[in-house]
């Protein structure tokens, strides 16, 4: 079976699809809310985010492309332990209701929008090795040490190319002219 069989057999229900996919995928799911979590969860709380990753996975299956499966499931565990963080109470942010809107606030969240983007498209130009450190680093919350073993490169290695990768995006910022620290 391959990501794409199993996707859309999971969209026919096909409950041994979802098993092939949880036994490929579910150390990656643990390992992003782990990086996110730390210490903060007990193992009953991950194994329970990682249940609600896959069935996330299990009521949306048509809307995933099979070559971004991955992807998809690593930014739902981050936004699923990020909202069991908030759950217990750690990383509360401000209520909006108690947050006055102006048309301030809307050109600052417009703004930050658009850097995003800004930035998507900068990570995108890097090239392959590269790119995929800086995402593991700062998208996946991995450790140097963690992605210098998967990836069997040194840890050196990726201090580097995490410190080259930050010293391109921050030109990039600064030549698309958003203000940076240089």
């Amino acid at each position: 079976m391959d990501e794409e069989q199993a996707l859309r057999a999971i969209e026919r229900k096909d409950e041994a699809a979802l098993a092939w996919v949880i036994d490929r995928y579910s150390a990656y799911v643990n390992t992003i809310i782990y990086n996110i979590s730390g210490k903060t969860m007990t193992a009953a709380d991950i194994e329970e985010v990682t249940s609600d990753v896959f069935l996330v996975l299990w009521s949306s299956a048509a809307k995933v492309r099979p070559d971004k499966l991955k992807a998809y499931l690593g930014g739902i565990a981050r936004n699923k332990a990020k909202e069991k963080n908030r759950s217990k109470g750690l990383d509360i942010p401000l209520e909006e209701d108690l947050m006055p809107v102006s048309d301030i606030d809307i050109e600052l969240e417009f703004e930050g929008r658009e850097q995003a983007e800004f930035i998507r498209r900068a990570l995108l130009t890097m090239e392959h090795p590269d790119r995929e450190i800086f995402l593991r680093h700062y998208y996946y919350y991995q450790t140097t040490a963690q992605i210098a073993k998967e990836m069997n490169v040194n840890c050196s290695t990726v201090k580097t190319r995490l410190r080259r990768g930050r010293d391109r995006l921050k030109e990039s910022l600064y030549e698309g002219g958003y203000e940076i620290d240089k």
